[in-house]
């Protein structure tokens, strides 16, 4: 097994798209039709989640018939899968917690990793392991935007990827606290679209997400809390 060549300007694609689509799908026909919703609404990232016995195979199809997407592996839960997802052609990992043996494999492939953390001493072993841009998961119950503001206070290097609760109602509000570089989401790759084949849905909702990302965070974020979450 060789290492992954990952792409050098991740964290900047992260910072410039600054939506990452959480995708479950059950196999290669439904990524491919996904992947190519995302890539017309203009998202050109996704995160395929190991939800399914068919993601293996959906991120290899994906990587290998939409090389312009730049396709993820997540709720990866340990050494194993991080294999898996090397196999498959995924350019970065993204973690449900920390768990240093995922860390250190995806590390090891020279894969990024982007692991879950929810708490200070969370924080302190992700850093400990070398990173500096982590997802904060599940955002919505672990405090949201006043928890990622208190924890940036004494972590002023590390980003966030909030994730879980995020919704294009509240998605701003993340998206305007300086220390979150991208949120996670699957409100626009929502599974009961893709169980349905509204592919065109996805698309709407995706280049929906776009514009909201591309909002200015001093105008999108006082908007946002007036439509009430």
């Amino acid at each position: 097994m060789s290492p992954a060549a990952p792409p050098t300007d991740l964290h900047e694609l992260f910072a410039r798209v600054r939506v990452v689509p959480v995708v479950v799908v059950e196999d290669e026909a439904q990524a491919l039709a996904l992947g190519a919703a995302l890539l017309d609404g203009g998202l050109p990232i996704a995160e395929i989640t190991f939800r399914t016995a068919g993601a293996r195979a959906a991120i290899a199809a994906v990587t290998r018939e939409l090389p312009e997407l730049v396709t993820g592996a997540g709720t990866v839960i340990n050494a194993e899968q991080v294999d898996q997802a090397v196999d498959a052609g995924a350019r970065f990992v993204v973690s449900p917690g920390l768990s240093a043996d995922v860390v250190r494999r995806a590390q090891h492939h020279g894969l990024p990793i982007f692991p879950g953390v929810a708490s200070p001493s969370d924080i302190m072993a992700a850093l400990a392991l070398g990173l500096d841009v982590v997802k904060f998961f599940p955002a919505g119950i672990n405090g949201g935007v006043p928890a990622i503001k208190a924890l940036s206070a004494p972590f002023p290097g590390l980003r966030f990827v909030p994730t879980g609760g995020v919704s294009a109602t509240n998605a701003t509000e993340y998206l305007a606290v300086p220390s979150v570089l991208a949120v996670g989401g699957s409100w626009m790759v929502d599974k009961a679209l893709v169980e349905a084949g509204d592919f065109a849905e996805i698309t709407r909702r995706s280049a929906q997400a776009v514009a909201l990302a591309a909002a200015p965070t001093s105008a999108a974020a006082p908007a946002s809390a007036a439509a009430g979450k």
